[in-house]
């Protein structure tokens, strides 16, 4: 948190803008207990100050409420929880930086080192009790030359996601950062807890509600089904971000069909698969789920369902049709103040066809 805040403290130009940092800094430093910051002992908050000396090893923990995760399996951090991003897949996708990086963001600080600090190793990850070891690599990283003195680095990664912990969680068995909609990483993404069996977004039950919100940021107020975010984030919890369906394009371009098959008692719809995948998936992350989803107010339970996508996760649906998020929706609200809240993506065209929000039951 010490360097956290030394980092924050770089010289802002301008009045504004200036006044602004403090807000933040301010709010970010009322997250912490006294308690926490009387701490001497390592914290899994702490930033990545040095680089590696020895493998790091991954392994399992149970949660009440996101089932079976990664942790950090042993050293000064064992027991973290370890989170995923799914921006940083456009770095795998197309060769763009990680999404979680040492670049500029809303926030003034490194991402990588003192937001999420990454999970580094020197040699190859250690595979702990319940982690599969073919699922466990590394990754190269360029963005830590104040560690290495300009040479590179390998973050250990699973299922060919980079792996990271969270400043925010204190101790063992925290998970802030668990279902988090991020519009401070580049693009914006959504941090999850990690799956031990796939390596695929250890979400917990997803929840569907309505959230009413200007159209655009600036329009009219549109209420519109959304879900429920940000599960145990003190800053911002429970916020809810617009979802949306994919329709067919005009110039013939996929969209999704809706599933015309029965659901099962568990909420499953075979025989139907979204068609936003790879880099679609990147800008409209799909809504997922560990079990049943659950409704909210106003919220029709018998029309909730999933599919399983691909990689074997769980992608919510209503009547049959796959739900999306988009990652410009994405926003923190007060005290620390990141984006604007609104619904950004309504009829959006894109090359996988048409997104549109659904509107509340009449």
């Amino acid at each position: 948190m010490t360097m956290f805040l030394r980092r924050l403290r770089r010289p802002v130009a301008g009045r504004a803008a200036a006044a602004a940092l403090t807000l933040v800094l301010v709010a970010v430093a009322l997250m912490f207990s006294s308690s926490a910051n009387a701490q001497s002992s390592p914290a899994c908050s702490d930033d990545v100050t040095a680089a590696p000396t020895g493998p790091a090893t991954v392994s399992v923990a149970s949660t009440t409420s996101y089932g079976r995760v990664l942790v950090v399996g042993s050293g000064a951090y064992a027991g973290c929880s370890l989170y995923l991003l799914t921006s940083d897949q456009l770095h795998a996708l197309n060769g763009a930086p990680f999404a979680c990086s040492d670049n500029a963001n809303a926030l003034k600080t490194p991402c990588d080192s003192d937001l999420w600090p990454a999970l580094l190793t020197k040699g190859a990850p250690i595979a702990g009790p319940g982690v599969n070891p073919r699922l466990l690599g590394t990754v190269t990283r360029t963005d830590f030359d104040f560690l290495t003195g300009g040479s590179s680095v390998k973050q250990v990664t699973y299922a060919g996601y980079p792996l990271y912990r969270f400043f925010l969680d204190k101790a063992a068995g925290d998970t802030q950062g668990a279902n988090l909609d991020d519009p401070v990483t580049s693009p914006p993404g959504i941090w999850y807890l990690v799956d031990p069996r796939r390596g695929t977004p250890a979400t917990g039950r997803a929840q569907l509600q309505l959230e009413t919100a200007p159209v655009g940021g600036t329009g009219p107020s549109a209420t519109v089904l959304a879900a429920t975010m940000n599960n145990d984030f003190s800053a911002f919890p429970d916020a809810s971000f617009p979802v949306y369906t994919l329709s067919r394009g005009h110039g013939h371009t996929p969209g999704d069909a809706r599933s015309h098959d029965r659901h099962h008692k568990s909420g499953h719809t075979g025989g139907h698969e979204s068609a936003c995948q790879g880099l679609c998936a990147v800008y409209w992350p799909p809504v997922l789920t560990s079990h049943r989803p659950v409704a909210g107010p106003g919220v029709d339970q018998h029309a909730l369902g999933f599919m399983v996508r691909p990689d074997g996760s769980h992608q919510v649906t209503y009547r049959g049709r796959p739900l999306y998020l988009f990652y410009k929706d994405a926003y923190i609200g007060p005290p620390v103040g990141v984006g604007t809240q609104g619904i950004y993506g309504a009829g959006a065209h894109t090359p996988w066809g048409v997104f549109n929000t659904i509107p509340p039951l009449p």
